[in-house]
C-alpha cells in the first residue's frame, strides 16, 4: 500500500542578519503552511512536518527532505509546499543558452535556496517516488523594474490592491532587486562554492518524478493576502475541500482561470515519465 509524507514550509520573515538588513516580512505564508498541513491530512497524509519562519532553515529542510528521500519508495507519494519569497542568483553551472542565467532561489529563514540544492534532494528519491510541488512565491529577477515598466495602474489594483509600485514590495513575495544583489555579493564567495558543487538542476536524471505547480512564471510576481497567498487561496478554492475531482493539468487549468493575467501559474513536470501521476486526482496516495 502506498504512503504519503508531506513537508509545509511558511515564512513571514527572513533573517536580517543573513539578508543585510532585510526582514523580508509578509503576512500571510505561515497561514498558508498551515492550510496545506490541513489539506494534507484530510488526504490522507498521517506523516507531516510543518516548519514556520525561524524553524525553516536549510538544514532543517535539507534533514526532512532526506528523511523522506530514505523512507518512500516507488509509488509512494511526496508533497512539498513552499510559501515566502522568492529570489535569483547568478547561475553558474546551467547551460550556456540559458536566456537569463539566473537560478531561481527561496528564501529560507538562514539564507538562499538555490533550486539546485532542492534537485539534488529530489535526485535522492527512490525511483517511481511522485513528487508534488506548490511554490506560492515569486521568481522574478526584475524585481520592481518590472512592475514599473510592465504593469499598468489597472494591472497593479487588481493584483496587488495598490497603484504605487513602491508599496508592490511589501504585498508582493519577491526579495526586492536591490537586496538580491546586495546578499549575492556579500556572500557570494558561498553561494558560488554551493553551485559548484552541484549539478545544474537542467543535467540531472530524476528517478522519481517531480509534478510542480507554482503560483507565477519567472518573470512574474506572486501576491501576498491578509488570510492566504493569492496563488494558495485560489488553490484552495478551486480543491474546494476536496470536491474537485479531475487531474493535476486539470487542476492547474482551473487555477489558471481564476488568477489575474499577470500571475499566471505554471506548470512543470521533470524526471521520469509516470503519466499515471499526471492523471491523478490531486494529493493521491
Amino acid at each position: 500500500m502506498a504512503r504519503g509524507i508531506s513537508l509545509h514550509l511558511g515564512l513571514n520573515r527572513v533573517d536580517p542578519n543573513e539578508y543585510n538588513g532585510w526582514d523580508g516580512k509578509l503576512i500571510a505564508c505561515e497561514n498558508d503552511a498551515r492550510d496545506m498541513d490541513q489539506l494534507a491530512n484530510k488526504a490522507g497524509i498521517q506523516d507531516r512536518t510543518t516548519l514556520l519562519t525561524a524553524d525553516a532553515t536549510v538544514d532543517n529542510v535539507t534533514q526532512e527532505l532526506r528523511k523522506a528521500a530514505q523512507t518512500l519508495t516507488a509509488g509512494d507519494l511526496f508533497f512539498f509546499t513552499y510559501s515566502g519569497h522568492g529570489g535569483q542568483i547568478p547561475d553558474l553551472n546551467g547551460p550556456e543558452d540559458e536566456p537569463d542565467r539566473l537560478d531561481e532561489t527561496l528564501c529560507l529563514y538562514d539564507r538562499e535556496y538555490i533550486d539546485d540544492e532542492l534537485y539534488r534532494e529530489f535526485e535522492g528519491f527512490a525511483e517511481g517516488v511522485r513528487i508534488f510541488c506548490l511554490l506560492d512565491c515569486c521568481h522574478s529577477g526584475s524585481g520592481i523594474r518590472a512592475v514599473r515598466e510592465v504593469l499598468t495602474p489597472e494591472a497593479l489594483e487588481e493584483q496587488f490592491q495598490t497603484t504605487d509600485p513602491s508599496e508592490v514590495e511589501t504585498t508582493s513575495r519577491i526579495m526586492p532587486l536591490d537586496k538580491q544583489h546586495e546578499v549575492y555579493e556579500r556572500d557570494k564567495v558561498r553561494y558560488d562554492a554551493i553551485q559548484r558543487k552541484l549539478n545544474a538542476k537542467d543535467n540531472r536524471d530524476l528517478g522519481a518524478t517531480a509534478l510542480l505547480i507554482s503560483a507565477c512564471q519567472d518573470n512574474q510576481l506572486a501576491a501576498d493576502g491578509l488570510r492566504n497567498g493569492l496563488f494558495t487561496a485560489t488553490l484552495l478554492q478551486v480543491w474546494n475541500g476536496g470536491k474537485f475531482a479531475g487531474g493535476y493539468k486539470a487542476f492547474h487549468r482551473e487555477i489558471l482561470k481564476q488568477m489575474p493575467a499577470n500571475q499566471s501559474p505554471n506548470f512543470f513536470v521533470t524526471g521520469r515519465t509516470n503519466n499515471r501521476f499526471i492523471r491523478q486526482r490531486p494529493f493521491t496516495i
